[in-house]
């Protein structure tokens, strides 16, 4: 974990109540895809938790959904103003067990940790697919930035206007792939793992309080005690996982 200022160099709307935020500053804590930061805001006694999109040696990515007050205040944010984040939280996806044809599956604000996956995975000469779930089309984001990796892509949509009317289940294959990355709800994360043929590492949304473990705020149970989201996650092992 690294405390440091960010400033803040993009803000836009990309779909109804859902931004792309573009940081300037200090990303060497982040090594892995799947980590997130931690925003300190004015006003607010907690810092929000944020998945980290994408990242280099000096710039940060982050997507984000207005939900609440906090992330009303950073939709208003303009490029210049300067933010106080701990970045390099949480363990972040394991690429070793990928295998050669992962399979990545995200629904809505649990899609953007996958980008940056899906680009670790390639760089490694890996052949990812992924499936992104919406609840409509015009909620829809980052799927042209998916298909510029050159990756098959499926889409669903709750209300079926775009790509397969349903859950991101519905288009789950039987076979073709040799491990599973995900992130989202804890509704949809189960039933993934009902449906999953491989082994898998699950990312899960969770509210925090401190965000790095001293709290205890957001545990959860595991075949091998209870574990922080925020500190031995916010990823875990298919196997380990008690629903």
């Amino acid at each position: 974990m690294k405390r440091g200022k960010f400033t803040v160099l993009q803000n836009k709307e990309l779909a109804p109540a859902t931004f792309r935020m573009v940081l300037a500053g200090d990303t060497e804590a982040i090594t892995a895809p799947g980590q997130f930061v931690n925003i300190a805001l004015t006003g607010k006694f907690l810092r929000r938790p944020i998945s980290v999109c994408d990242w280099n040696e000096a710039q940060l990515t982050l997507i984000y959904k207005v939900v609440g007050p906090g992330t009303a205040q950073m939709s208003q944010m303009v490029p210049g103003t300067e933010l106080d984040l701990l970045t390099g939280l949480g363990n972040g996806y394991d690429l070793e067990k990928s295998g050669d044809k992962p399979l990545l599956i995200g629904g809505g604000v649990g899609i953007p940790p996958l980008y940056a996956l899906a680009k670790k995975l390639i760089a490694q000469g890996k052949s990812p697919r992924a499936i992104l779930g919406f609840n409509r089309k015009e909620e829809q984001f980052l799927t042209a930035e998916f298909r510029a990796l050159g990756i098959a892509v499926s889409l669903t949509t709750v209300d079926g206007s775009l790509g397969i009317k349903g859950f991101v289940t519905d288009a789950m294959p039987q076979t073709g792939y040799t491990y599973l990355y995900t992130c989202g709800p804890a509704p949809m994360l189960r039933a993934i793992d009902e449906k999953a043929v491989t082994s898998g590492q699950f990312s899960f949304e969770e509210r925090m309080g401190c965000g790095f473990g001293a709290c205890m705020g957001c545990t959860c149970q595991t075949k091998y005690g209870s574990k922080r989201i925020c500190r031995e996650g916010p990823v875990l092992e298919r196997e380990e996982i008690l629903w």
